[in-house]
């Protein structure tokens, strides 16, 4: 994967500093293609809900308690799906971002290099497993 041979340790700028024009244009390729992909989902999501929304008004007389809580539940689960793909994308956003500030690849919390094997699995990672493992702890 690109992330591969693009990711150099290091910290902040002296890692933008570490990587050639071309890792840069190969990481931000591969995160604006992952942007556009869920940008392009997340705008289909809107539209099938609008869809959704509008057979629930034209098509509500006569429900009974299963079938208002059916389009409840497809509502929520629509409405679950549309916050997913807006976090997702907004998190590929930042990473271009983080790309182009040259902390791309590297911890918010401690600066060191997130690993390469954690970048490949998710792009968009801002913590390195420590400081994510971390947070999960003392969230739960």
């Amino acid at each position: 994967m690109l992330v591969n041979s693009a990711v150099i340790t290091g910290k902040g700028a002296d890692t933008a500093k570490g990587r050639s024009t071309q890792e840069v244009d190969q990481i931000r390729t591969l995160l604006q293609a992952r942007f556009d992909d869920l940008n392009a989902e997340y705008e289909e999501a809107v539209a099938e809900n609008q869809r959704l929304r509008l057979v629930e008004i034209g098509d509500a007389a006569g429900d009974d308690q299963a079938d208002s809580g059916s389009k409840t539940a497809e509502r929520d689960a629509a409405t679950s799906l549309l916050r997913t793909l807006l976090d997702r994308r907004t998190q590929a956003e930042i990473a271009m971002q983080r790309l182009d500030e040259g902390t791309y690849g590297n911890c918010e919390n401690c600066s060191n290099p997130i690993p390469v094997e954690r970048l490949e699995v998710f792009p968009s990672a801002t913590t390195c497993v420590h400081c994510k493992a971390n947070r999960e702890r003392r969230a739960g």
